[in-house]
């Protein structure tokens, strides 16, 4: 990655890279306030498109699932989200969202078998949900951390251990987590009653800003989220009824700022990046507790 990062062709500094599904495209922006699209082949890759039209810095895009169709979203300083669509070798800018005040600082897709639904954190504290349905885009917006939500993070679409019981679930779930600078974190649930996502848990415990939240892709007996934040922890919560809202936490301490938090594929390592230029990666031990089981200095 770091290749193709230093060959990017932005003008300025890259705030996020992401691949597509398959690996076969990556992503970047930048704040040069463009996104640029490369077609990977092995080691080596090629910009095939650069995508503009946003008026600030591009924080970060974020693929849809490929059964949406070539789907990327981009989230901007200037307030707005853009969802861009390639079809038949052309990319164009499909929706635009408005909604936020204030810098949008992360986007995250749901899993897709709950729908095509993009979570928006913005500086102006507000999350906003958009979702594609019946050829259209609807949105709400949730007041969340009164000072700016930094960070947002889906949780997967079935419950903790429902794999391992009979019961069935009602369909897939819709639940994600939001980071904030008032140094909470909450969980959110949808509740078909009201029609919206309601908070079911806020966890407290941080002294300063949470910079990043990642909810692990486990479906095991427990849940597990991971944030990061500026007083130089990471704190690890696992609840086995999320509903409930029964969260325990674990902290991991650090020399430096925790900027991001992310989980691997499988779910069980936890990789940490701190202001120090180090990624560490953590394992639950059988006994409990976590521990660190490499650490690589950039």
């Amino acid at each position: 990655m770091a290749q193709v990062i230093a060959n990017s062709g932005h003008d300025d500094m890259i705030h996020d890279a992401v691949l597509d599904y398959y690996g076969r495209r990556l992503a970047t922006c930048s704040s040069d306030k463009t996104i640029k699209i490369f077609e990977v082949e092995g080691e080596s890759h090629r910009l095939t498109e650069t995508l503009k039209g946003h008026e600030g810095a591009v924080w970060c895009v974020a693929w849809a699932h490929p059964k949406y169709g070539n789907i990327l979203a981009s989230a901007s300083y200037d307030g707005k989200v853009f969802i861009w669509r390639e079809q038949a070798g052309q990319w164009q800018r499909v929706h635009v969202s408005e909604l936020h005040s204030a810098s949008v600082n992360l986007v995250s897709w749901a899993p897709h078998d709950a729908g095509c639904i993009l979570a928006c954190a913005s500086s102006d504290g507000n999350v906003s949900v958009l979702e594609f349905r019946d050829g259209a885009w609807g949105h709400q917006i949730l007041p969340a951390h009164g000072l700016g939500v930094n960070a947002v993070s889906w949780a997967p679409s079935i419950a903790p251990g429902a794999i391992a019981s009979a019961q069935q679930a009602p369909g897939p779930l819709r639940r994600f987590v939001t980071g904030g600078s008032d140094c909470s974190v909450k969980v959110w649930e949808w509740s078909a009653e009201s029609s919206t996502y309601a908070c079911v848990s806020t966890l407290s415990g941080h002294t300063d800003w949470v910079r990043d939240v990642a909810w692990s892709p486990t479906v095991l007996s427990k849940a597990y989220i991971a944030s990061a934040s500026q007083d130089k922890t990471v704190r690890i919560w696992t609840s086995t009824n999320p509903s409930l809202g029964d969260w325990q936490s674990t902290t991991l301490n650090f020399d430096a700022v925790a900027w991001r938090a992310s989980w691997s594929l499988s779910g069980n390592v936890l990789a940490v990046s701190t202001g120090d230029n180090k990624v560490s990666l953590w394992k639950e031990k059988l006994t409990g507790g976590w521990e660190c089981i490499k650490t690589i200095e950039e």
